[in-house]
């Protein structure tokens, strides 16, 4: 998720995107993405199960900004929000 485009980048799991997404939306959980007013789904992959999903969220955090910011382009070079294409 992301504050706006190039702004501030949130890297997080969940077994129901499109609830975690409006609970982030709608800032009804105290924390970073309501600090930083991360509102905005930018880049998701989905799995099978949540050991590879908890791999991965370690592996994309554990990156560089570059690293995440050429994810982000690569599939979505206008910084659409996805949340409605859930």
């Amino acid at each position: 998720m992301a504050s706006k485009r190039n702004g501030t980048l949130y890297t997080g799991v969940t077994s129901d995107l499109p609830k975690r997404v409006a609970e982030h939306k709608s800032e009804a959980i105290e924390g970073f993405t309501k600090k930083y007013n991360v509102h905005a789904l930018v880049y998701y992959e989905r799995f099978e199960d949540m050991y590879s999903a908890i791999e991965r969220e370690k592996q994309i955090k554990g990156g560089s900004r570059k690293k995440k910011l050429q994810l982000i382009e690569h599939t979505n070079p206008e910084w659409r929000d996805l949340y409605e294409e859930l």
